[in-house]
């Protein structure tokens, strides 16, 4: 199509351009949608923590409190002993900033468990009864002339159950007369010094019996297990002869040759002992 003349006098005609806007999310946009969220999001959270505080005890809340405090690892870098070098802290028996010290008074009491009746500056119970017991048999053992001979058999030990007693054979000493249950003079004036030391003592007691490895001559009844077992019960006869209650024995026990004291050797004279326990 051929465009039309124009006149001399006659102005060009108007440019006109058409610009178009694209507008994504609608008319005002989603940005305040955003907004919008968070701001009932914290007020959902608000609302909830006014509704908690109204519907828990003092307890609850202390315990709601407790979960949300500064790790113990934190707490510790600001409490007692060095947090900065060697010299850089207080002293290990300072008092700890512990939301709960729990009683911890910068005593000798924080290295020292506590059972039901003990206090915070001072151990239970039953760790002074341990001590009490291991205290009286070395001082009766230490007595005589005789039973301070008799003493290197003896062997005091802590354990998770209380102090046990290891009366242990060697070349020169047996407690029992060889494949027999029936105990030697020596092993009954040191059983009557141990009754005598713990028989104060309010514990209960166990009794263990062992044997070394040595096989049984041919022809002969018996084994390991009933040698252990009855010697462990002629221990608690001798025991209960000395002063010792019966309602005090937990239990006794024969384990033969299965726990040696010296493993290399299972034919050692060592491994034949008698293995008393006062329980805490």
């Amino acid at each position: 199509m051929a465009t039309p003349k124009r006149g001399k006098n006659e102005p060009p005609p108007p440019i006109i351009v058409k610009k178009i806007t694209v507008v994504a999310g609608g008319h005002h946009g989603g940005a305040w949608k955003v907004a919008y969220a968070d701001f009932v999001t914290a007020m959902m959270a608000f609302f909830l923590l006014l509704w908690i505080l109204g519907a828990t005890t003092e307890k609850q809340r202390k315990g709601i409190a407790d979960y949300f405090t500064p790790t113990l690892v934190k707490t510790r870098e600001a409490s007692a002993g060095s947090a900065a070098g060697v010299l850089g802290g207080s002293s290990l028996v300072d008092a700890d900033n512990y939301p709960h010290q729990a009683g911890q008074t910068g005593t000798r009491a924080m290295t020292i468990p506590r059972d039901a009746t003990g206090g915070p500056k001072e151990g239970g119970t039953k760790i002074k009864r341990t001590a009490r017991a291991k205290q009286a048999i070395q001082q009766k053992l230490a007595s005589s002339e005789a039973l301070r001979r008799l003493a290197k058999q003896v062997r005091l030990v802590d354990t998770t159950e209380g102090v046990r007693i290891d009366m242990v054979d060697d070349a020169n000493f047996s407690m029992f007369r060889l494949g027999t249950t029936i105990l030697t003079p020596d092993a009954s004036e040191l059983l009557r010094a141990i009754a005598d030391a713990v028989g104060q003592d309010a514990g209960s007691l166990t009794i263990r019996g062992h044997t070394d490895a040595l096989p049984w001559r041919a022809g002969m009844s018996g084994n390991n297990w009933s040698l252990s077992a009855g010697r462990a019960e002629a221990t608690r006869q001798a025991l209960m002869s000395d002063g010792i209650a019966e309602s005090r024995f937990r239990r006794i026990e024969g384990v033969a040759d299965r726990e040696l004291l010296i493993p290399n050797d299972p034919a050692d004279p060592r491994n034949r002992r008698i293995s008393i326990t006062l329980l805490d």
